[in-house]
């Protein structure tokens, strides 16, 4: 009976303890930075596992063309430049912002803004006063999927692709700043 009891409750240890672990599973967290460390990305990359990534509403998808998002799993993405910047054509601080993307098919909105911390883009209506600058960038489809979320700060550019879809977004150095 000792031994049943035991067995039993060594079980149980063993069930609540895989089920912990599952429901901890997080994204990868990653930090990224360009050749010349001007420019850095923190992000949780998530992985396309099968699902469809991007789609209108109605439709199965991940994210939803239209809606604020992320930009990666977990807390919502964060980037920061070294000096001051001209991110898509717009004059950016030298300093941290949270990375906001509104992906659609064909174009995609960068949006940053000065709330750092956000869980997500839930509460990015909240915060929408705060945004520092917004971009459009064209949408490229490539023909093979990318697995994991991508985000790549070079020198000039920071290009972002998961699944089919890849952006990338003109930076150009200003200069040190102050």
């Amino acid at each position: 009976m000792k031994q049943t009891v035991s067995l039993l409750v060594l079980m149980l240890l063993a069930m609540t303890a895989t089920v912990g672990f599952a429901q901890n599973a997080k994204s990868p967290h990653l930090t990224v930075e360009s050749p010349d460390k001007t420019i850095k990305v923190v992000y949780g990359q998530p992985s396309k596992r099968g699902r469809v990534i991007f789609g209108p509403e109605g439709v199965t998808s991940l994210e939803k063309y239209g809606k604020p998002w992320r930009t990666g799993a977990d807390a919502a993405t964060e980037i920061t430049f070294k000096n001051d910047v001209m991110f898509g054509g717009k004059m950016v601080k030298a300093g941290t912002y949270t990375l906001v993307t509104i992906p659609n098919e064909k174009e995609w909105s960068v949006i940053l803004n000065t709330v750092l911390g956000q869980w997500g883009a839930y509460d990015y209506d909240k915060h929408v006063a705060k945004n520092v600058l917004e971009v459009k960038v064209p949408a490229v489809a490539s023909k093979m999927p990318v697995e994991k979320l991508t985000i790549t700060p070079t020198n000039k550019s920071v290009s972002i692709a998961w699944d089919t879809a890849m952006i990338t977004i003109p930076v150009m150095n200003h200069g040190m700043s102050n």
